[in-house]
């Protein structure tokens, strides 16, 4: 069983850097694709970055990419977004989630409804 608890976040101003960090609890952390996705309300969840098992493949929304870094560690069941150069247009709770790696394809990587995991989210505002 994944459990998720993400961590990290609060406010920053434009410009500045933040890194979110994100704990499984389970015992299979490696069988799984990992991904940070962030909602505003009033809008859909989206999808961020995300970073396959093995730590190797990742794949990023066109508005982050060069601004955002994903990263695992599998010993430490853990996965993390750095985030620079940070804008207000990035405001938003971020939340970690996972699916089984297996099914992952550079289409649907970053697609909301195919992950079976969430942690809570943790807020990151950004001020001009």
């Amino acid at each position: 069983q994944v459990q998720l608890a993400e961590s990290g976040g609060g406010s920053v101003q434009a410009g500045g850097s933040l890194t979110l960090s994100c704990v499984d609890s389970g015992d299979s952390f490696d069988r799984y694709y990992m991904a940070w996705f962030r909602q505003v309300p009033g809008k859909e969840r989206e999808g961020v970055a995300g970073i396959h098992h093995g730590g190797v493949t990742t794949h990023y929304a066109d508005s982050v990419k060069g601004r955002f870094t994903i990263g695992r560690d599998n010993i430490k069941n853990t996965v993390w977004l750095q985030m620079r150069n940070l804008k207000p247009e990035d405001t938003a709770m971020y939340y970690c989630a996972a699916r089984p790696w297996r099914c992952v394809t550079p289409g649907n990587a970053l697609s909301r409804t195919e992950y079976n995991f969430w942690g809570r989210g943790t807020q990151v505002p950004v001020s001009p």
